[in-house]
């Protein structure tokens, strides 16, 4: 079983991951002024939290841009022993953007993006249905989003998501 370990974080890295939320975009010099520090401290701290998969820096877009804009989330019933097999299939269908391996009524939920309800329908009947050892899939279909806040997100490793 994966035990994860909660990683050992100061108050100094807290204060730099706050400001960095804020605003990523500000130099190390002026972190490590605000927090009266060295830059070489800010420095060695932000890449040790980019090493712990803690933190990471990349542009966040709006579904505005994409050309599939409408947000559904597929429920998937696998095998228990196919689970993390399934999951993997899944991770690799265009227009799906993210897989988590769940407890609960699903064993397996996929995020995906579309534009035309035939093309949701083809995503969960014709690939995902049709998968060996899936049995029921379930779309729900986003109509309004209440909250989301996008700082924060699972870092992955794109080599291997399923250890991550």
């Amino acid at each position: 079983m994966n035990h994860i370990k909660k990683p050992e974080l100061d108050d100094l890295d807290y204060k730099l991951i706050e400001i960095l939320s804020d605003d990523a975009r500000l130099s190390n010099r002026k972190i490590a002024t605000d927090l009266g520090v060295t830059e070489g401290t800010v420095r060695g701290r932000i890449k040790k939290l980019q090493q712990e998969r803690l933190i990471a820096f990349t542009a966040v877009t709006s579904p505005d841009l994409e050309k599939d804009d409408k947000l559904a989330f597929i429920g998937i019933q696998a095998d228990l022993d196919k689970v993390k097999d399934i999951a993997a299939k899944v991770s690799r269908i265009p227009g799906v953007t993210g897989v988590l391996i769940t407890l609960g009524r699903f064993n397996i939920l996929a995020i995906c993006l579309f534009n035309e309800l035939g093309q949701l329908h083809a995503t969960a009947s014709e690939k995902i249905l049709a998968m060996s050892g899936v049995h029921h899939v379930e779309t729900s279909i986003a109509v309004q989003t209440v909250k989301y806040n996008g700082r924060v997100v699972r870092i992955t490793d794109e080599e291997h998501p399923l250890e991550a």
